[in-house]
């Protein structure tokens, strides 16, 4: 009966990944947070932190929405972007600064937050005008692709991939930043004479950049994996 008790206690084993991010930002990025992180107020806690990013990407998904009647909405989508890079950048920095990290709550309520934030930007984005209902699904589905992949390698092989080549988590926000910019001049482009929705070119584009991604990762890692538990 104790033996069972014991068992039932025991907090499974749990091996933190290596965490790889190589995109552009990258280096002075994680210079200015753990700056911040060295200097935020004793109250602010990386919880706090992390729900304000999930709030600000809601609210950035909602002023998308209320752009369809008010494109200068489209400010305060920049306003909500810098807010969950502040929420979402700097919660695990604050936790590794103050040795008050829970590596196995951290990484699944950061992700979860990721895929619930990332779901209403783009049902903001779908309700906005600046691009088709399809192009957004099409976004969400490739990145939730993308996503998938990416947590389990790093379950499997121990490494968690924050950047995909040279972007990504702050480029693809400042993709965004610019591009609301151009909204607010002219949400059309013209593409070999044809005349566009800016969002959607650039929506197709990202959609099929993050679906290749994904497919090129699976390859690799499945070969990596295969190799590295060969047959007896």
């Amino acid at each position: 009966m104790n033996t069972e008790l014991t068992t039932m206690n025991e907090q499974p084993q749990f091996a933190a990944a290596r965490r790889v991010n190589q995109a552009l930002t990258a280096r002075v990025e994680k210079r200015v947070l753990h700056w911040m992180a060295e200097r935020a107020p004793r109250w602010v806690t990386s919880d706090q932190l992390t729900i304000l990013g999930l709030s600000a990407q809601i609210g950035a998904g909602l002023c998308y929405a209320w752009a369809r009647w008010n494109r200068m909405a489209l400010l305060l989508v920049i306003a909500c972007l810098a807010l969950n890079w502040l929420g979402d950048s700097l919660d695990g920095t604050l936790a590794r600064v103050r040795g008050r990290q829970r590596p196995r709550y951290g990484f699944y309520v950061d992700h979860m937050v990721d895929i619930f934030g990332a779901t209403a930007l783009m049902c903001g984005l779908g309700f906005s005008g600046f691009l088709h209902w399809q192009t957004a699904v099409a976004m969400l589905v490739a990145f939730l692709l993308l996503s998938g992949e990416s947590y389990l390698a790093t379950y499997t092989l121990s490494r968690f991939q924050l950047s995909q080549g040279l972007f990504g988590p702050t480029e693809i926000r400042l993709v965004l930043v610019v591009g609301n910019l151009v909204l607010l001049h002219n949400p059309y482009c013209t593409v070999l004479g044809h005349r566009f929705l800016l969002f959607d070119v650039g929506g197709v584009i990202a959609a099929a950049m993050m679906f290749a991604m994904a497919v090129v990762t699976t390859v690799q890692h499945t070969a990596q994996l295969y190799r590295q538990e060969p047959l007896p």
